[in-house]
Formats: C-alpha cells, sequence, structure tokens
C-alpha cells in the first residue's frame, strides 16, 4: 500500500512539474517593447499640486475625527 502511494505522489510531482514548465513557457515572449516615457504629463496623479491638496485634506480629515472622539468632562 505505502508503495502505491510513493508512486502517486512522484506521479503528482512529475505531472505538476510539467504544468508549470509548460506555464512557464507559454509566458516567455522574445521581442518585448516598453516605452514608459510616452512625452505627455497628462496624468492627474504626476502634478504635484494634486498630492499636495490630497495630503492637506487628509490631515484635516485626520484632525476633525481625532478631535472628535475627546469626552468633554
Amino acid at each position: 500500500m505505502k508503495m502505491i502511494q510513493n508512486t502517486m505522489a512522484r506521479f503528482t510531482a512529475l505531472m505538476i512539474s510539467i504544468l508549470f514548465s509548460i506555464a512557464a513557457f507559454a509566458q516567455e515572449k522574445t521581442n518585448v517593447d516598453i516605452d514608459v516615457n510616452k512625452g505627455s504629463d497628462s496624468n492627474w496623479y504626476t502634478q504635484p499640486w494634486v498630492w499636495v491638496i490630497g495630503a492637506a485634506v487628509f490631515i484635516l480629515l485626520l484632525v476633525a475625527l481625532l478631535r472628535g472622539n475627546r469626552s468633554r468632562e
């Protein structure tokens, strides 16, 4: 019985390794052209003023939430 389980475990490991290797070869592509610099800076999140306003709003919300938790005696 132990020999059958050992054989099944080896067969399962072999099949899993074959499937992983097939998946790895399927993902391989030889000509990959990545162009990061498209020339336009039109994304809204790349503007520094958006980050400044976002940080200010976050700080104001944080202060408002923390001040609201104080109980007055």
